[in-house]
């Protein structure tokens, strides 16, 4: 009896829920540097106190990460998202009733680190299991509603807080969460093999293509990576990118404001930075798809670390809203190739798990460079001197990717 093929590809409800999930989720959570100054101002803190709280959040964010991965391996993306989505909600709600630092550190920093855990990797490795052709278009679409978030919900936050003020925006954002993250996660589901389906475009990938892109020829788990000097480079990799690209996201709306910027202007960098990002996931995704996820890497990380040397310079309005352009289109156009090239590496038995794991290295450099920012400019007045660390330290994640990050040729790892 012949099996009729599906009109329809359940694999497009994935990613549109994916999508819905990327959009809410890291929309709210490129809100911080609007909510930054507002909070150290009110309260007296430093602003190294206050990334503090960053920092303690993508510590547990990324030490998480390796757990929602694994998790996301085992029992599929729909628990671990919806769970997820509980602790988000929780950390943005009690976060309306913030009176003192430690409960900026509990709320922000361990529950919105919780909830966080399962924003990025449950969507991007599910997405790569569900396809094999147009791998890198489709991940470029999901990591897009990064960028529409980031468009969004800035600008959302900043006129919440002009009219009314951070408190409410930090509630209207637990319960955005709650109901869009929380609904979506309904949708997933884990592999296409759990719906009887096959991956899109497995029957169709030619032979010349299984060679660029044999993640189906490599099946390492994760103490079978970790012995291979491909996964330290990647950690290596992933640290110096992560401690360079937090500290705009971070400081620059303070930044732009300290030399005379309006808020709401300066709010914009943040949104012209996700338009940009948007431009960036869809078309470096389906270039990837062409040149190859290494050299697309190479092309991003060198001109996102540029971007930040030109805030050395930049001190009128169309200058950060170049620097936005710029930094959102290679950064954003970054995102698609990370796990794609990750999945290259070293196989998708285990991606949840052994991409979780080298995202800890992102996060860890994220973690120390978003304080240490702050710390430098408590005591100099100025963001110069964290600027040039963070452009210099994503140019050296460029030339190691580039020069050690070569997939392996078809067959086991070695």
């Amino acid at each position: 009896m012949q099996i009729l093929k599906p009109r329809f590809f359940y694999g497009w409800v994935v990613v549109a829920a994916a999508f819905v999930v990327m959009l809410v989720a890291w929309g709210t959570y490129y809100t911080f540097g609007i909510f930054f100054k507002p909070l150290s101002t009110d309260f007296g803190w430093t602003r190294a106190m206050t990334a503090g709280a960053f920092s303690l959040y993508m510590i547990i964010h990324g030490i998480l990460g390796i757990v929602a991965g694994g998790f996301t391996d085992r029992y599929g993306p729909r628990l671990v998202v919806g769970i997820c989505a509980l602790f988000l909600c929780a950390g943005y709600l009690l976060l309306f009733r913030i009176s003192a630092i430690w409960q900026l550190y509990l709320f922000y920093g361990l529950l919105i680190g919780i909830g966080m855990s399962g924003a990025w990797i449950p969507q991007v490795t599910t997405v790569t299991r569900w396809f094999v052709a147009r791998q890198g278009m489709v991940l470029g679409i999901v990591a897009a509603g990064v960028g529409i978030g980031q468009l969004i919900f800035p600008l959302l936050a900043r006129h919440i807080i002009s009219t009314a003020d951070w408190r409410m925006g930090y509630f209207i954002m637990g319960i955005v969460a709650l109901i869009s993250i929380g609904l979506a996660s309904l949708f997933l589901r884990r592999n296409p093999e759990q719906v009887g389906l096959s991956p899109y475009g497995a029957k169709q990938v030619k032979h010349t293509d299984i060679e660029k892109n044999n993640a189906s020829e490599i099946i390492l788990t994760l103490p079978q990576a970790a012995k291979t000097s491909l996964f330290w480079m990647y950690g290596v990799m992933y640290f110096l990118f992560g401690f360079g690209y937090i500290i705009p996201f971070v400081h620059v709306v303070a930044h732009a404001t300290d030399i005379g910027m309006s808020p709401m202007a300066a709010a914009g960098i943040l949104s012209v930075i996700g338009v940009s990002g948007i431009i960036g996931r869809l078309a470096m995704g389906a270039i990837s798809d062409r040149i190859g996820r290494r050299m697309a890497l190479s092309i991003c990380f060198a001109l996102v670390g540029a971007s930040i040397l030109w805030l050395l310079v930049a001190n009128k309005v169309w200058m950060f809203y170049l620097f936005g352009a710029g930094f959102g289109f290679f950064y954003g156009g970054a995102t698609p190739s990370l796990p794609s090239l990750c999945g290259e590496l070293f196989g998708l038995k285990s991606l949840g798990l052994i991409y979780g794991t080298l995202i800890l290295f992102a996060t860890i450099g994220a973690a120390i460079s978003a304080p240490l920012a702050g710390h430098i400019f408590d005591i100099t007045n100025s963001y110069q001197v964290a600027f040039l660390s963070g452009g210099l330290a994503i140019l050296l994640s460029a030339a190691i990717t580039f020069l050690f990050l070569k997939p392996p040729k078809p067959g086991p790892l070695g």
